[in-house]
């Protein structure tokens, strides 16, 4: 493999910490962070056919590591770093909102649905437990389905949101296909969460739907649910 000259490496750390990392190119994010597993190589053209292999860095982080080690015929070390990336990002993003964050508007709950789904492929369900001052107490994982459904039960949405005293909720699930718009059954399978929620006195506020890097709210459209109320 070439070797790095001219202190290219040192460069590049240099505009990374003037510029930060919105000015690279997608080759030149994973070139920066390929420094980390070939320690005295140019990593330039290693990352440039890695990005020509799998298209984008979205499908590369995303890939397991078996599929990295034999797409990219490179070491377990190396996969395992690569797929470390969307982990570490979600692990990052739900630690921020660790302190009692108030639920009060669609922005708020858009953005916390978001950080469930990072570095998700199929497509999953969570309910979001509010206490009554729509502050966070516990997010479930409710079901886990394929590319494109899943098998949401009502009953094990009353269960959770018995289980954490929940005064409120917001459902939030994602479509990893990329379509934003909720389907018929998304909008029966709210309807019917929020019936069967009503028994025991807990409000839906919003059902989000998270695609991609955007978001649905029912709340913000008036679909089916108690909304934020200000």
């Amino acid at each position: 493999m070439k070797h790095d000259k001219g202190g290219h490496r040192s460069r590049v750390r240099e505009r990374y910490r003037r510029e930060g990392i919105e000015s690279f190119q997608d080759y030149e994010v994973l070139e920066l962070l390929l420094y980390y597993c070939y320690p005295r190589c140019d990593t330039k053209q290693i990352a440039k056919d890695m990005l020509r292999g799998f298209g984008s860095l979205s499908h590369l982080f995303d890939a397991d590591v078996e599929t990295l080690q034999t797409r990219l015929n490179c070491t377990e070390n190396i996969a395992v770093f690569l797929t470390l990336m969307p982990a570490i990002a979600k692990r990052y993003s739900q630690d921020k909102w660790r302190k009692k964050i108030e639920f009060n508007d669609p922005k708020t709950a858009g953005e916390y649905a978001q950080s469930l789904f990072i570095g998700q492929t199929t497509e999953r369900f969570y309910v979001i437990s509010l206490d009554a001052r729509n502050r966070l107490n516990h997010t479930a994982l409710i079901s886990k389905g394929t590319l494109n459904e899943s098998a949401i039960y009502p009953r094990e949405v009353v269960k959770a949101a018995v289980e954490n005293n929940a005064a409120a909720v917001i459902l939030a699930h994602n479509h990893p296909a990329g379509t934003l718009k909720p389907s018929q059954g998304d909008y029966e399978i709210t309807r019917v969460i929020t019936e069967g929620l009503s028994f025991i006195n807990v409000a839906v506020l919003d059902h989000i739907i998270v695609a991609g890097e955007t978001y649905y709210s029912f709340a913000a459209r008036g679909h089916h649910v108690a909304g934020y109320g200000k």
